[in-house]
């Protein structure tokens, strides 16, 4: 199973495996890092749920929250 950008784009948070599957890491080593405050970008926690804000993930991908990054220099026409 995979995970689109358009698709995280579409919400302001994912639950905590949506993240790590966008990150290509395993339910274990997800919720191991969460725990210890160590997963590599903001994680929410309420209650026993984990949420991780899109903004901060996409950032990670390297992509925005409005579309993907130019690939050509500013100022060049392509």
């Amino acid at each position: 199973m995979s995970v689109t950008i358009s698709q995280l784009r579409a919400t302001a948070s994912v639950d905590l495996m949506t993240a790590a599957l966008a990150l290509g890491l395993g339910r274990t080593k997800a919720y191991d890092l969460a725990r210890r405050d160590q997963f590599p970008c903001r994680v929410i926690r309420i209650g026993e749920t984990y949420r991780v804000p899109t903004a901060g993930l996409l950032e990670l991908l390297g992509v925005t929250a409005e579309g993907p990054r130019s690939q050509t220099p500013a100022g060049s026409r392509a």
